[in-house]
């Protein structure tokens, strides 16, 4: 085997043992952020990550329709359908319709889904501080390496999924 071989393989094993540790990541963060809104006195049925992260698009983006943010967080219109319904039950989001646009439905934050909104915002600083100080470890050519890496993988993302023909 060729010594790149080896290291594929290893930065394979690397791979996987990111991805649980992500997960885990993710499940405490939620879980954090869970208890963070519960010190403020909010109380939420839809707690998944995604949820989450709709409201903070709506924030960022209100008023705005389904379809941008499908667009702007890469998922179906079905899903985004989906989550909404569960934030507006919640008191999260608000529904409504342009003067000039009686057809499309436009969604934006009440005073629930605002805090939700800045709570999100403070943790994510926080996080994306902390990444910043542990990047400024690589060098400019190791960050770009790395950049590469992690955009492959997006890129490739679809295609990486195995099927049950994989297997026959």
């Amino acid at each position: 085997m060729h010594s790149s071989e080896g290291l594929k393989r290893l930065l394979y094993d690397r791979f996987l043992h990111l991805s649980h540790l992500v997960e885990e990541t993710f499940a405490t963060e939620m879980d954090a952020f869970t208890d963070l809104t519960r010190k403020h006195g909010i109380t939420l049925t839809s707690t998944s990550l995604t949820s989450i992260h709709v409201i903070d698009c709506i924030g960022k983006h209100e008023p705005v329709n389904s379809t941008t943010i499908a667009e702007a967080m890469k998922l179906s219109k079905a899903s985004i359908t989906k989550i909404s319904a569960k934030l507006l039950q919640d008191g999260c989001i608000k529904r409504s319709r342009m003067n000039d646009n009686k057809k499309e439905i436009y969604f934006s934050l009440t005073p629930k889904g605002r805090q939700l909104f800045e709570l999100h915002a403070r943790m994510h600083e926080n996080l994306e501080q902390k990444f910043i100080e542990k990047m400024s470890e690589f060098s400019e050519p190791e960050m770009q390496a790395s950049l590469k890496f992690i955009q492959m993988m997006i890129d490739e993302n679809t295609t990486l999924h195995l099927t049950l023909s994989d297997f026959e």
